[in-house]
């Protein structure tokens, strides 16, 4: 079975990555070249001279075009060849894939699947990346192992009580009790824990921005899009102030956005970044966050190359499932459901009749 699904929008780059110049990068298993045209628009193509070969990213971008670093074969942003060295007649058949990209939310999306079905439409919502009503940055991670491993770990924060507990984490993440909801293209997980002490980062958050030290209530509602982006909505709030009712004018509010790449079967390029409501102007505080969650990210990124090392080392091994895996089962299961709807309709052999 397919390890993920071709016709969906993918996070190629980050937009500060894209410039006039040629950007390799493997997606879903298909070499791509990316490069930003003299419009500020992106673009990109397969990256295989069609001619023999030779990685168009080995060559050199001329205004919109890529000339190869072999023999020279000039490439459009559509894929066609428009120069050819030492004749005039260009063969007809000479092009490479033009891939459909959009710029949103601060990132770059690229359709490995069908193109005729690539809907802008569908690029998932991340607007905080880039909303004035809130202020934050992230990085792209290469991480050595499966993306759905990435999601398993963010639908479930259970992981923070042990993997980060010098933090976020403590025992009320792992103690609290969370409903878990889906539909078709979207599961849900959210956890509330009331009157609780804050873990060091949300301390010094709520500090920070309220100047309050004490008890507070602390939410994170985890929202899964797939097939490969989680958005977090977390925060905390002075305990007792309405935030569970839906009043979080005491408290401070953050939201983590993941969007993650398949690269190979056992690679991907992780996408985050971590937006806030409060203190906007602070550019300091913009760079010790992302800096504090980049630390905190790499304890992931230690746990699941192991995880992914362990798994290649015992291939065909079934997960045990608990209760803190409900997020996470039902992301592979939209996951699974849209991989099936690419896969050709099997034949159905009928079996011939007894004797």
């Amino acid at each position: 079975m397919a390890q993920f699904p071709l016709n969906a929008w993918y996070a190629a780059a980050y937009d500060v990555e894209l410039k006039p110049a040629l950007l390799a990068r493997t997606i879903c298993n298909q070499k791509v070249v990316l490069y930003r045209k003299t419009d500020g628009q992106p673009a990109a193509l397969e990256d295989a001279c069609w001619h023999r070969l030779l990685p168009l990213s080995m060559g050199r971008l001329e205004g919109d075009e890529v000339v190869c670093g072999y023999h020279g074969l000039v490439f459009n942003d559509e894929g066609r060849c428009t120069h050819m060295p030492s004749q005039e007649t260009i063969n007809p058949s000479a092009c490479v894939r033009a891939y459909p990209v959009v710029e949103k939310h601060r990132f770059v999306w690229l359709w490995p699947g069908d193109p005729t079905l690539a809907d802008p439409a569908l690029i998932p919502d991340l607007h905080w990346n880039h909303d004035p009503a809130w202020a934050g940055d992230g990085q792209r991670i290469s991480v050595q192992c499966d993306y759905r491993l990435v999601i398993d770990n963010l639908m479930d924060l259970t992981h923070e009580t042990f993997v980060h507990g010098s933090s976020i984490g403590d025992r009320a993440v792992a103690e609290a009790p969370f409903v878990a909801t889906h539909g078709e293209r979207f599961a849900t997980v959210t956890r509330w824990m009331e009157n609780i002490t804050p873990p060091p980062f949300w301390a010094g958050q709520i500090f920070q921005g309220r100047g309050y030290r004490g008890p507070v209530d602390r939410w994170q509602i985890i929202r899964f899009e797939a097939p490969a982006t989680v958005v977090i909505d977390v925060g905390v709030a002075v305990a007792g102030t309405g935030a569970p009712q839906g009043d979080r004018s005491q408290g401070v509010n953050g939201h983590v956005l993941n969007t993650i790449t398949p690269e190979t079967d056992t690679t991907c390029h992780y996408f985050w970044a971590f937006a806030r409501n409060y203190c906007l102007d602070e550019q300091r505080l913009t760079h010790e966050l992302r800096e504090g969650v980049a630390r905190i990210f790499r304890e992931d990124e230690t746990v699941l190359e192991a995880q992914q090392r362990a798994i290649t080392e015992r291939p065909g091994y079934r997960f045990y499932n608990l209760n803190i895996d409900a997020g996470a089962m039902w992301a592979r299961r939209l996951i699974d459901a849209q991989i099936a709807a690419e896969a050709p309709a099997l034949r159905t052999i009928p079996l011939r009749p007894a004797a």
